[in-house]
């Protein structure tokens, strides 16, 4: 079984070509199917004869066999020959390209070596130039005499050339070229040269400017104006950048002229803010009459001005936290036992007179402060130390920084400067400020504390007026408004300190009068609201106050029940419901705002009042009365005759006299509105 599957596993089927020929082939032989044997042994003797055919033309083909292999041969030793020729060709073709490639590397040197040449010539001329500083700069910068006349142009476009020279951007690698390092050098000396000269004209023009007296004062006599100095910033401008090329190349000599022109210039304005001040308060408190009185420009010819504050001006130069309690226009007091206080025309002039002085000040120090500016190139970013002379003159660095913060939180003015750059530069700008203008806070804080202890109610005006001249500044970092801030942050809290002391007022008011009436603090709160009305009209501080008003009203109607139970005479119902009726009534005319609260209080409390009065003391007194007239007719009810009755000793004209007596001692006391 298993040779049948391994035969059947040899066996492959006939194609269809070798099927065709074995038909073929079957056809020619008539035996082919009827007898098999004969066949294969037709096909035998036809392939032996096949074999020997093939054997016979084999050795019939030898000697073309042989010719062909000596062919073969000969073609292959012809191939050897052009294989060795191509080889020597590609013996010369590889010199020829070596040759070639090293003339290429050699062009490509070349060109290197001209582009290399071309950029070094194209830097040298470049160094030279930036280095070059022509004979004719070098002269004028060695022979600079900026007195003479013309000289001074000369002398700047040689010094810019120089600062151009000195601070060309050069590559370091060509920095130590020796070349370089002697051009340097020889700069320097003539910086060096130039910078004395031009710190020592600086330096004397400066101080000859600060001892110049001029007529500025004189020229103002007769208006309140603070001398401007327009002529010595008109003079210092032809040296604004010579003050630059000092800044960038001589730090130390800008340091110095620095302290120059802020210790020089700031004696003309110490020497013309006293006046201005001495003047203001000469013009409040003298009560004369100037040149020019009545015109639009001069505020002293209002009349009227008494000259009570004459006294109280000598102890002025006093700090603003020095203010005592004093007995004054206080709430709680009575009017009789007020201090020397200013009534509203002079109240009015102090105002007028506070609102010129602030005014003027502003455009001084504005123009000084842009003058300043841009002749000492104070936006240019500078070294990180500010100069010693500026940073530790009074008013500025850590005492300007705690004012300036202080003033955000007090007054709700956004004064702090931004960070970086722009702080560094405001810091200096103020510093030189404030060694300009180091006696103006000084005075200012005197001037308002003067009359703020002469009358109360100045610290009115003085927060109002302020707080507008803050709080309307375009620059909030400036050393003006800085200054307003501090000043500001003082007022506010003297204003605070007043509405403190009126409720305190209130809280230890005592009546010592035989009858009461209305009470101090009812009757002075009206010309109170009256003044602070006409003051805070239009403020941007009038919230303050509305909040004032609520407190003080409150702490009335808080100590109200207890001032009318400590008086020993008048009924407290009566002293309430008096006062409350009146607290209202003032409020409506008055017409505060915000107070809708305490009108409805007020009303409230007054029916209260009223209530309690007619329950407890209006009906007393006729009880007695009635009780006398009914005592009489039942007398005579019971027998007696009604022209009797007056014989009984209980019911005599001397006892209904009595009890008519006590009736009139209940009534109520006039009303007083």
């Amino acid at each position: 079984m298993d040779a049948v599957l391994e035969e059947e596993g040899d066996y492959q089927a006939l194609s269809e070509r070798e099927q065709q020929d074995l038909e073929r082939l079957m056809e020619q032989c008539d035996s082919a199917v009827s007898n098999a044997e004969a066949f294969a042994e037709q096909l035998s003797r036809d392939l032996s004869m096949l074999d020997g055919a093939n054997i016979h033309t084999m050795m019939a083909s030898e000697a073309q066999v042989k010719a062909l292999m000596e062919m073969i041969d000969s073609a292959y030793t012809e191939a050897e020959k052009i294989e060795e020729r191509l080889d020597s060709y590609d013996e010369i073709l590889q010199h020829v390209k070596d040759s070639i490639e090293k003339m290429a590397d050699k062009n490509t040197s070349i060109e290197q070596t001209n582009a290399n040449n071309c950029q070094l010539l194209e830097e040298l001329d470049h160094l030279i130039k930036q280095l070059d500083l022509p004979r004719g700069f070098t002269r004028d910068l060695c022979e600079a005499d900026l007195n003479k006349a013309g000289s001074l142009t000369q002398a700047i476009q040689a010094a810019e050339a120089l600062q151009a020279a000195i601070s060309a951007p050069i590559p370091p690698h060509l920095t130590q070229l020796q070349a370089v390092q002697d051009e340097r050098k020889r700069f320097d000396k003539l910086k060096a040269r130039f910078s004395q000269v031009v710190s020592r004209h600086l330096n004397n023009l400066f101080i000859h400017l600060g001892n110049d007296p001029g007529e500025t004062l004189s020229q103002h006599a007769e208006q309140l104006i603070l001398p401007r100095h327009e002529n010595l910033h008109a003079e210092l401008q032809p040296y604004t950048r010579l003050m630059h090329w000092t800044r960038a190349l001589d730090p130390r000599a800008y340091q110095h002229l620095t302290k120059t022109y802020a210790s020089s210039i700031s004696k003309l304005y110490e020497r013309d803010i006293r006046w201005f001040f001495d003047e203001a308060r000469q013009r409040i408190s003298g009560g004369r009459r100037l040149r020019g009185s009545g015109s639009s420009q001069d505020i002293a010819g209002v009349s009227g001005v008494a000259g009570k504050l004459t006294s109280q001006i000598k102890h002025g130069a006093q700090t603003l936290g020095t203010r005592t309690a004093a007995p004054g226009a206080l709430l709680g007091v009575d009017r009789d036992q007020w201090g020397s206080e200013l009534d509203m025309q002079e109240r009015q002039k102090f105002d007028e007179i506070f609102e010129r002085v602030l005014s003027e000040l502003q455009p001084v120090c504005l123009a000084e402060q842009e003058f300043c500016i841009a002749f000492f190139n104070l936006n240019a970013a500078g070294p990180d130390k500010l100069p010693s002379s500026v940073a530790s003159t009074p008013g500025s660095s850590g005492s300007e920084e705690s004012s300036g913060s202080t003033t955000t939180s007090s007054t709700g003015v956004a004064c702090t400067p931004g960070l970086g750059r722009g702080r560094q530069v405001n810091r200096e700008v103020r510093s030189m400020m404030g060694a300009l203008f180091s006696i103006l806070e000084q005075q200012l804080s005197s001037f308002i504390n003067t009359y703020d202890r002469a009358d109360s109610y100045c610290c009115l005006y003085i927060y109002v007026r302020l707080s507008e001249h803050v709080l309307t500044a375009e620059d909030t970092g400036s050393f003006l408004s800085t200054t307003f801030g501090s000043c500001l942050v003082q007022a506010k809290r003297n204003f605070d300190r007043f509405m403190n002391l009126q409720i305190q007022s209130i809280q230890e008011c005592r009546i010592t009068r035989k009858k009461c009436g209305i009470l101090p603090f009812i009757t002075n709160f009206e010309e109170f609201a009256k003044t602070a009305e006409c003051v805070f009209k239009k403020s941007e501080r009038r919230t303050d106050l509305d909040k004032w008003y609520v407190r003080l009203v409150n702490a009335m109607f808080e100590h109200m029940p207890r001032v009318a139970a400590e008086h020993q005479r008048t009924p407290p119902e009566v002293i309430k419901m008096e006062n409350y009726h009146v607290l209202h009534q003032m409020m409506f005319q008055l017409k505060l705002p915000g107070m809708d609260t305490q009108k409805k209080e007020a009303r409230q409390k007054y029916q209260e009042a009223l209530g309690l009065y007619v329950t407890q003391y209006f009906g007393r007194p006729l009880e007695k009365l009635n009780q006398f007239f009914d005592g009489v007719s039942a007398k005579v009810a019971s027998g007696v005759k009604e022209s009797e009755v007056g014989y009984q000793l209980a019911y005599s004209k001397q006892e209904l006299r009595k009890v008519i007596n006590v009736v009139i001692g209940y009534w109520l006391p006039p009303i007083r509105y």
